[in-house]
């Protein structure tokens, strides 16, 4: 696999030279600077390129491998009549992504916010620090802070009267670091969303319901992919985070069957999944080992990190990347027999780019006068990419012994 990690861009605590040293080849970054719905113009591609490369004649070269994300409009996700122009705009940043080239571009489509926790600094057993979602306290915001209507309808009985219980004995302090936490809405983001105003985007997709949504979907890859293809770049969809509807907003990116969907909806190479381990394996249904073999073809990039479902299921907590609910060993296994199948095909792109998704927060990340962002600390990515590469190497090593012991029994035959 390419072996990447995300990068916020010249403000990002974590350094470049922090990945390369981490043994990164490849970028995942974005250009967060320029608002949602405009073209990126070949020279603002340009220039990041050469901010990534810049030290690449005296150090190990590192290259923009993955735009993550190229954000889509959220006209697009409402179906608004103003969605055409925005697609045609994303059309164009993908032919000029394309002509600097890069291949790879990651999307979402979830509606207003990205993922969502609820404690950003959960303390785990050994004391480094993780993200974690508790349904209940998600209640506590929905139901007691933000007041939505109709959000009793969403949570059981229980844990509703367990929620206005908790809020009633919650400090000030509190209840607004609950507040940002839950609003804080994108990845690397410091800004969150304001409570005033919050509301405001949820009431416009009212009459929006998940069939709706999904309509929408289909209907911007069909216009975007066929210009992926044209220009070969592999537009790839993340998943749902958490994968389940959240604040009476659908969700459809969350299952085997929502994923089937999308691909269906528009067949060709290009519109494709970022597979992230984490995001679908918060759900017992998703046999993600599985899935990858069904629909190895059509992933083109790969986030690796692993959830563990709590008590109720709906709460998990990032477990250390080797460990929590979802089986590595078997996903690892999977994602390198796939490139061996590219391998065996003559494919031109057989390198799947993965990043170790999410760390820990731990060592001298703990550090107070420390700034990072929110599950993007250095040390803990450094050490789920270090446990992925060894996993990765062991694995692809035994497989390509197989494909070799298999071939000379065919050959003297």
């Amino acid at each position: 696999m390419l072996h990447t990690m995300r990068w916020f861009g010249p403000n990002d605590p974590v350094s470049l030279f922090d990945l390369r040293q981490a043994g990164c080849a490849g970028v995942v970054t974005a250009l967060h600077q320029l608002p949602v719905g405009v073209v990126w113009p070949v020279a603002e591609i340009q220039a990041r390129q050469q901010l990534i490369e810049a030290s690449n004649q005296t150090h190990s070269p590192l290259h923009w491998a993955v735009v993550e994300s190229l954000p889509v409009h959220e006209d697009i996700k409402k179906g608004r009549p103003s969605r055409d122009a925005y697609i045609a705009n994303y059309q164009q940043s993908l032919r000029n992504l394309a002509a600097c080239g890069v291949r790879t571009v990651c999307y979402n489509f979830m509606p207003v916010l990205d993922w969502s926790r609820t404690d950003l600094s959960y303390e785990m057993p050994d004391g480094s620090r993780a993200l974690r979602f508790v349904w209940q306290d998600f209640a506590v915001f929905d139901l007691c802070i933000l007041k939505r209507p109709g959000a009793e309808a969403d949570y059981e009985l229980a844990v509703a009267a367990a929620a206005r219980q908790q809020f009633a004995g919650m400090s000030a302090e509190a209840i607004t670091q609950l507040t940002n936490t839950t609003l804080l809405g994108l990845p690397g983001s410091e800004e969150a969303f304001e409570l005033s105003h919050f509301q405001d985007y949820l009431d416009e997709y009212k009459a929006i319901d998940a069939a709706a949504l999904t309509a929408n979907l289909h209907y911007f890859i069909q216009q975007v992919a066929p210009v992926a293809e044209e220009v070969g770049i592999g537009l790839c969809i993340h998943p749902d985070d958490p994968p389940f509807p959240l604040l009476g907003l659908p969700r459809v990116v969350s299952t085997e069957a929502d994923l089937a969907g999308l691909l269906a909806a528009c067949d060709v190479r290009a519109n494709g999944l970022t597979f992230c381990t984490g995001s679908l394996g918060v759900r017992p249904d998703n046999d993600l080992a599985g899935m990858i073999a069904r629909f190895g073809a059509r992933i083109h990039f790969v986030h690796l990190r692993t959830t563990k479902r709590e008590e109720n299921p709906r709460n998990f907590h990032e477990a250390d990347h080797l460990a929590g609910d979802v089986d590595m060993y078997a996903v690892v296994r999977a994602l390198v027999e796939e490139e061996l199948r590219r391998e065996a095909a003559g494919e031109e792109i057989t390198a799947l780019p993965m990043r170790p998704d999410h760390g820990h927060q731990m060592l001298d990340d703990l550090n107070t006068a420390k700034r990072t962002y929110p599950g993007y600390s250095a040390i803990g990515r450094l050490r789920g990419l270090a446990e992925l590469r060894g996993l990765e190497y062991g694995l692809r090593r035994a497989l390509t012994e197989e494909v070799n012991v298999k071939n000379e029994e065919v050959i003297s035959r």
